[in-house]
């Protein structure tokens, strides 16, 4: 799926909610609620994406990797570490898209510029940047609609419920990731030469921009607000020193239309009552049996027809904190089997497609249908607790 057909299927979406709501089926003022809870999401979104090509086009991801490879004195099993702590990094602070879609041909770079296999560390940027977005409501759009169903909203209550999930994902996915590739990551390297830096200026302000916003995301401020902030600051930055980065095509206008086309639709079917015909799957309460039922609904969702329309169908029944919790590991770090589970999973294969790296389907679905169930089994455990 591309960006255009990606583009088509909101606007189709969009026009079935707009149909919705002149005939009746969905009154104006729930259409109405729909926008208010989501335009802070889609602002977010759009000045994150921004933030995150700026800085991939100062080059500040590119000198962090070669550095970690240089750090990792020629030692592969260290460097791939340090891309793990690297790839959960942006995916916590940045979302998944940044680890899938600019972070994994950096990655690759640096493993083909150092003679390595390519192969498991653009597995480990996809496969992070799903399990690896459990920890902050910035990691994830579903993370972003739930915060306010949580807590007040803010990290601190996201975190305190999700925290252990999260750590519990991400260290199951490393082990899983190093079973499968333990053949590669054995060895020595010879670093490469420091990649070259066009413009020291700007790769230090991009670098000091994103530095500061990092924090600013978790300190209670609405998230778009200083995403925002930083994304009109690198603006300002490229406009100065590189304005031919600028332009319309930094803006995620087809997932926007996308996401706008499935809230408006996903409310349409909530009024007509679909959510009771799932609570039946689902079940209720809190005991370990009832979340794995909540997860593994969520899993089999988001593989069936992606990860965010997975979330929004469910998120009504999972009517708890825990439930709510193991709902968002389900659809967060479940989306490893089927291509379209998660939209970071596309967009990563469309990347190392364009970078002459051929990762057949197949594979990648047979690794996904036996890491996702374990993965997403072990990080529920917590929430029961």
């Amino acid at each position: 799926m591309d960006a255009v057909k990606l583009a088509v299927i909101g606007a189709v979406l969009l026009l079935l909610g707009g149909a919705a709501v002149a005939l009746g089926v969905l009154p104006a003022s729930d259409a109405l609620a729909v926008a208010d809870r989501v335009w802070p999401i889609l602002l977010f979104v759009v000045a994150v994406t921004i933030v995150a090509e700026l800085a991939a086009s100062a080059g500040v991801f590119d000198v962090v990797a070669a550095r970690l490879a240089r750090l990792a004195r020629g030692r592969t099993i260290v460097l791939w570490l340090a891309v793990v702590g690297l790839a959960v990094i942006v995916t916590a602070f940045l979302s998944l898209d940044t680890t899938a879609v600019l972070l994994t041909p950096v990655v690759v770079a640096v493993a083909r510029a150092n003679g390595l296999a390519p192969l498991p560390f653009a597995f480990t940027t996809v496969w992070l940047a799903n399990t690896g977005s459990l920890l902050l409501p910035v990691s994830n759009l579903t993370n972003l609609l739930a915060a306010h169903r949580i807590g007040t909203g803010g990290p601190g209550d996201f975190v305190a419920l999700m925290w252990p999930s999260a750590l519990v994902a991400v260290v199951v996915t490393v082990l899983l990731l190093l079973v499968v590739h333990r053949r590669d990551l054995r060895g020595r390297y010879t670093p490469s030469p420091a990649p070259r830096v066009s413009d020291p200026v700007l790769l230090r302000a991009a670098s000091v921009i994103v530095v500061v916003l990092l924090p600013m995301l978790i300190s209670g401020l609405p998230p778009w607000q200083p995403a925002l902030a930083a994304a009109v600051a690198l603006a300002i930055v490229h406009g100065w020193r590189n304005p031919r980065a600028l332009g319309l095509r930094l803006l995620p206008w087809q997932l926007v239309v996308f996401a706008s086309g499935l809230f408006l639709a996903v409310g349409a079917l909530e009024s007509w009552g679909a959510a009771e015909l799932l609570r039946p799957v689902v079940g209720a309460g809190d005991g370990v049996v009832e979340l794995l039922r909540v997860a593994g609904a969520g899993l089999i969702g988001a593989n069936a027809i992606d990860n965010l329309p997975a979330y929004l169908a469910l998120e009504s029944v999972a009517d708890s904190p825990a439930r709510l919790g193991a709902l968002l590991v389900g659809v967060n770090a479940g989306p490893l089997v089927t291509p379209w589970a998660s939209l970071a999973t596309l967009l990563w294969h469309e990347r190392l497609r364009a970078d002459g790296i051929d990762v057949p389907w197949r594979r990648y679905m047979l690794r996904g249908a036996v890491a996702a169930p374990v993965i997403v089994g072990l990080a529920v455990l917590p929430l029961a607790l």
